[in-house]
């Protein structure tokens, strides 16, 4: 969120030329929607910020491809009804609702720093002619009606660095084309219709933001997913199936919320979990997931959320993890656990939401039946722990080992 809003106060720093006063801020995660998976769309708002309608016409070439561009979408616009477009009139494009300039005093006039159409209700495609916005930092459509596929040229939108479609109605196979903006380090493709595998190289590039979540992605997380730099990665309710990619426990240690709730995921849980000392929300939901879970949870010391319900999770759950000292809300329900530890006991009066229900506990409420704890998934030796004779070091691994291979030695 720091970088959001340095961004924002960036832009503000520089003389502003546009016209409309308006709501809130459009530059955000969506008001906490990130950490659950839910929520409709990304940035909360939008920023209109004025200088005066009656302002002299802009000139320059910058101004007059934004106008070009601006002009070409417009009838691309099918319904509009706040009737944005109405002003969308004249070659003074820093007088438009919903685009805001900024002047970077290098004596070449002003720009179009940024767009931000959020909450518009507009209805339309993207056009070809926005490539030609190259000065542009921010793109923000979210909670619209845009349909369609996004224009292959818009990889020369060299300058964005926030792309936010969520929320829409697009469609196809993920949009590649974003992967060649060389600036972007925000993006929000969440609640559309993509469908289809997302690329490797969506985790090699230098992103601190990735919502894909709520669309129709499906088949193997790229095995690469340990190469993203992203401190935010929602992956939830897709269909994404096979298991977390063992790279997973080679991130960077800057990941601090990660969601692979309701897809269809399975395996075990990669024992590199305990690498993420800076981890928030690590939510594996509702998948089928299986075997006993990495004693190295416990190295999650910042973790305030911790879903681990609806999987086929097996064995006791640990002193461990109930000791994690920033917990707020630990579930494990729908699972087959065999038994609760003496500190798991104790979150009760933490005042920590714990959540076991519907396992195989012995002497507790609410648990299965008999004859469906008789036969435990995942309790074959590929699922097992295998005990080690070196002491739990948690988030300090990485930096003690020293090479992806002594990480690579802790994989059940």
């Amino acid at each position: 969120m720091e970088n959001w809003l340095l961004a924002f106060l960036l832009l503000l720093a520089m003389p502003i030329e546009a016209a409309y006063i308006g709501g809130g801020v459009g530059i955000g995660m969506g008001g906490g929607d990130a950490g659950v998976g839910s929520g409709r769309g990304g940035g909360a708002g939008s920023v209109w910020i004025g200088g005066g309608i009656n302002a002299p016409a802009p000139s320059g070439s910058r101004l007059r491809n934004a106008y070009t561009a601006l002009q070409a979408w417009k009838p691309a616009v099918t319904d509009d009804p706040n009737k944005i477009m109405e002003t969308w009139v004249g070659s003074d494009v820093c007088s438009y609702k919903g685009v805001f300039c900024s002047d970077p005093q290098d004596g070449m006039g002003p720009l179009v720093a940024g767009i931000d159409l959020n909450k518009a209700n507009v209805q339309g495609t993207l056009v070809k002619e926005l490539s030609l916005l190259t000065d542009m930092t921010l793109l923000h459509l979210n909670s619209n009606r845009f349909s369609g596929s996004i224009p292959n040229t818009l990889r020369d939108l060299s300058s964005l660095q926030e792309l936010d479609l969520s929320n829409n109605q697009f469609s196809g196979p993920f949009p590649a084309v974003v992967l060649e903006m060389p600036n972007l380090i925000y993006l929000d493709l969440r609640f559309n219709s993509f469908s289809g595998p997302i690329p490797e190289d969506l985790f090699n590039r230098k992103l601190d933001a990735i919502f894909v979540n709520n669309n129709f992605f499906e088949g193997e997380l790229p095995q690469n997913l340990g190469n993203s730099q992203a401190s935010v990665i929602n992956l939830a309710n897709n269909k994404f199936s096979g298991s977390i990619p063992a790279s997973f426990g080679l991130m960077a240690s800057k990941l601090k919320e990660i969601l692979f709730l309701n897809n269809q995921l399975s395996g075990c849980i990669p024992q590199g979990i305990g690498l993420f000392t800076e981890m928030k929300v690590f939510d594996v939901s509702y998948n089928s997931l299986m075997g006993h879970l990495p004693k190295t949870l416990s190295c999650l010391n910042q973790v305030e959320v911790l879903n681990l319900g609806h999987n086929k999770l097996s064995g006791e759950l640990p002193d461990l993890v109930c000791s994690l000292k920033s917990l707020v809300n630990l579930t494990v329900a729908y699972n087959f656990l065999s038994g609760l530890s003496q500190e798991c006991t104790k979150l009760f009066f933490r005042s920590v939401g714990f959540d076991f229900s519907v396992n195989c506990i012995p002497n507790k409420d609410m648990q299965r039946p008999q004859p469906e704890c008789s036969s435990t998934p995942g309790g074959g030796p590929s699922c097992l722990r295998i005990p080690s004779v070196q002491p739990l070091v948690c988030g300090a691994m990485a930096v003690l080992s020293g090479t992806a291979s002594d990480v690579a030695s802790m994989s059940p």
